[in-house]
């Protein structure tokens, strides 16, 4: 298949949507981002990697950092996550309080923001401290994604931090309802360098082989969780992946994927690829507008759904 041409085909049908959605100017270091970017990058098996616009540009990932985190908290947990954490589409959108005030402080899932928070509560226990759960996090996204360049915006975090009035309330109502260890200020900091990680499109997509590849990097080999992790990883994905529009990524697109605020979204072609699409401009879900019309685009175009 030829995939670069078919890039190209997007490229060009993607473009008059450029000007559409809104970048997330409720944090305000992200909010300077032009909207009317795009790149894409598909990365195959052997490393090749075939890619259409700003594709080396840095970005902040925000929420797609949750796939990486959830990860490791499966690995290190199993399935005690569980105790603490659901696995259930929430249905509102991804900082609602009122869910989780109907449900005694349990996340629906570990994609939307209380369900992160309680990730990274897991992490820093495992870890032992903010600071070792920031650098083992950081050092497990620069493995798996084969970059040690891979870094954290201290700008984007504290801006996070200065205006993340919404997560700090997550964070004390599961507090209130005993599902919280660390203080809240730590957690809710620490999950903020995470998100705060900038990537570009070839390292993203690149950071997904392990979950194509049912939990091994098919290029170095190294196993990084158990088939049945990666497996139970790319189905909260499908559900949860797009908060209160999974359903509709999933119907539109039909692959496992998360998307972040930066306009960022990853996806999975099972056995076969990591792809990574980039547009700062949101559709109401918070979802980039233009790379959910990518993806879809590019699912009809080579028939690669798992559906």
């Amino acid at each position: 298949m030829d995939y670069q041409s078919i890039l190209n085909e997007i490229a060009e049908e993607i473009a008059p949507l450029l000007n559409d959605g809104k970048v997330a100017n409720y944090i305000p270091a992200l909010a300077q981002v032009k909207p009317n970017q795009f790149a894409m990058t598909l990365t195959l098996f052997d490393g090749t990697q075939h890619s259409i616009g700003q594709s080396d540009t840095l970005f902040s990932i925000q929420s797609i950092s949750k796939v990486f985190t959830f990860t490791l908290a499966l690995k290190f947990f199993s399935t005690d996550l569980y105790k603490r954490i659901s696995r259930e589409p929430s249905g509102n959108p991804f900082n609602s309080l009122v869910q989780l005030e109907y449900e005694h402080g349990k996340p629906r899932n570990p994609f939307i923001n209380a369900g992160a928070i309680i990730v990274t509560d897991t992490l820093i226990n495992h870890f032992g401290s903010c600071e070792l759960a920031c650098k083992d996090i950081l050092e497990f996204i620069r493995e798996i994604s084969d970059d040690l360049s891979i870094n954290s915006n201290d700008v984007v975090s504290t801006s996070e931090m200065e205006h993340g009035h919404r997560n700090l309330a997550l964070a004390n109502l599961m507090k209130s309802f005993n599902n919280l260890d660390n203080k809240v200020e730590d957690v809710v900091s620490t999950y903020f360098k995470h998100c705060a990680l900038e990537m570009n499109t070839k390292m993203l997509s690149r950071s997904m082989l392990y979950l194509a590849n049912h939990g091994s990097d098919p290029i170095t080999k190294q196993c990084f969780i158990t088939p049945s992790q990666a497996k139970r990883i790319n189905a909260v994905m499908l559900t949860c992946g797009h908060y209160d529009a999974s359903g509709d990524f999933a119907f539109r697109v039909g692959l496992p994927g998360k998307s972040g605020v930066g306009g960022g979204i990853v996806a999975v072609v099972p056995k076969l690829m990591g792809i990574a699409v980039w547009s700062p401009g949101l559709n109401a879900q918070g979802n980039s507008l233009v790379g959910t019309k990518a993806l879809e685009l590019f699912t009809d175009k080579t028939g690669l759904s798992i559906f």
